[in-house]
């Protein structure tokens, strides 16, 4: 980031921004943490609950081996410190959905120490960002406060299924770095498989600590913004809280530290409750569970099946496939998007292939807000429309608009240029004859070209064009109407 959009700016000068993350992250387990209850999403209340998960009294936890596996996978994957003994601790709160009255976590021993994400800017320039740990711990049930008008409901599905928290170090100094890094993230845990990355569904929330202080100065007093479920609302949650905090400290106040919530119609933060430190959840180790300890030939044999990662993959894209680096972050964002285009590339331009899927698919995707795993049309349909440009049977004008319909209905291409008559029109007796009623007509604008105004070639390709109805070889036109137009 450049020095000059580093700081803040308030009426009495510059501010440092200071930003910490909590990401919890579901892991991607047919069973939750400590009991076999399913964890499907959307099942209806209280049908994925067992009595562990229920706190029914005499029911003893059992640790998921899955759970575990994913969780030092993602470690691995941020390049972190795996704890061979790692011990999970009671972290003792009340709420409504949390039936044991305490959360079955990790405090003092987690299972993964730090790491790092780099992430990349759009500015071009890289940032490290530090990961404090990793720990794993059950998720508390959901409260439904809307659908009695006196009464809140209590739905236990979520209750113990198994989340990986996230933390990082206070290293991100913009809205735009911690949104660079929770994209990073949820593509790291996507690539590997730990978790869905679903934000829309719950499956990965962030909580975002900020603090604002004069450059150079100790960190100010930070706040926590909880249970932001989308990157958008992350960003201007950092963005709206320090603003908040900057013009009290102007006005001559002081930032209370506490937990706040983030109003995205009105946006704009709001207490929740005090902020509370780890002495005030009295943390001790679990008596039913006994410390986990992990073989280390078993760690180095997960590091070893690693999949490709975003970062070597986007290296790959580039060396293999000559792709911009900008591109390539593109595409391999999403593992999908990865698999998409690859497909795709298979015997063609790979540049080609990646204009279609940034430009073309990308675009339609974000427009209708469909996901790539839920559009109708495959990488072999793209494929086929892009071969009929290739052997010159369409325009790329008339190509996107083939997409179009390719996209709405599922059809193929060349499906659709057979019942639309599209095909390009490459035979220079037809062109010729098209050519000489545009030029005959056009006497005045011919000579003008004669004498040297160029541009007026554009307005004879544009009539060829216009005359059938889009479907002229473009570059044979080209040709004929040089050759043409010199004699």
């Amino acid at each position: 980031m450049k020095e000059s959009q580093r700081y803040l700016q308030g009426n009495t000068g510059s501010w440092e921004l200071v930003v910490g993350l909590e990401v919890h992250a579901q892991v991607i387990s047919d069973a939750k943490l400590f009991s076999g209850a399913a964890t499907a999403f959307g099942a209806p209340p209280n049908t994925q609950v067992s009595l562990v998960d229920a706190a029914m009294p005499g029911m003893l936890p059992v640790i998921n081996r899955q759970c575990i596996y994913q969780v030092v996978r993602t470690g691995l994957a941020l390049g972190a410190e795996i704890n061979l003994e790692s011990v999970f601790d009671r972290k003792n709160y009340f709420y409504p959905d949390l039936p044991q009255g305490y959360q079955i976590s990790q405090y003092a021993k987690p299972i993964v120490g730090k790491g790092e994400i780099i992430v990349d800017l759009e500015d071009g320039t890289s940032r490290r960002i530090a990961i404090t740990r990793i720990h794993l711990e059950q998720d508390a049930g959901k409260s439904l406060h809307d659908q009695h008008p006196t009464k809140t409901f209590v739905d236990l599905n979520r209750s113990g299924v198994a989340l990986m928290e996230i933390v990082s170090e206070p290293d991100m100094r913009s809205a735009e770095e911690a949104g660079a890094y929770v994209r990073k993230l949820r593509s790291i845990l996507r690539h590997i498989k730990t978790c869905d990355g679903n934000m829309d569904q719950g499956s990965m929330r962030c909580d975002v600590n900020v603090s604002v202080c004069r450059p150079g100065e100790p960190y100010g007093t930070r706040c926590e913004i909880k249970n932001l479920n989308s990157v958008r609302f992350v960003m201007s949650a950092i963005e709206c809280e320090s603003a908040r905090q900057i013009e009290i400290i102007e006005d001559g106040g002081r930032v209370v530290q506490e937990t706040r919530l983030f109003d995205p119609d009105r946006v704009e933060t709001r207490p929740m409750r005090s902020k509370e430190e780890a002495h005030d959840y009295r943390y001790f180790p679990d008596p039913d569970l006994l410390p986990v300890r992990l073989e280390a030939e078993w760690v180095a044999q997960l590091k070893a099946e690693l999949p490709e990662l975003p970062n070597e993959k986007i290296a790959r894209f580039v060396q293999q496939y000559g792709l911009a680096p900008a591109d390539a972050g593109v595409l391999v964002a999403e593992p999908d998007r990865a698999d998409f285009f690859e497909s795709l590339a298979e015997g063609r331009d790979p540049k080609h292939a990646a204009n279609w899927v940034i430009g073309e698919l990308l675009g339609k995707l974000n427009k209708t807000g469909v996901e790539l795993s839920a559009a109708k049309i495959s990488a072999i349909q793209l494929g086929e429309l892009i071969d009929l440009i290739h052997d010159d049977k369409i325009s790329g004008r008339i190509a996107k608009q083939v997409f179009d319909e390719m996209f709405e209905t599922g059809k193929d291409a060349v499906r659709i240029v057979e019942e639309r008559g599209l095909t390009q029109v490459s035979d220079e007796g037809e062109l010729d004859k098209h050519i000489d009623e545009i030029l005959n007509s056009n006497s005045d604008k011919v000579a003008e070209y004669k004498a040297g105004k160029d541009k007026l070639f554009g307005f004879f390709v544009g009539q060829v064009m216009k005359a059938t109805n889009g479907k002229a070889n473009p570059k044979l036109v080209n040709r004929l109407l040089r050759g043409r137009l010199s004699n």
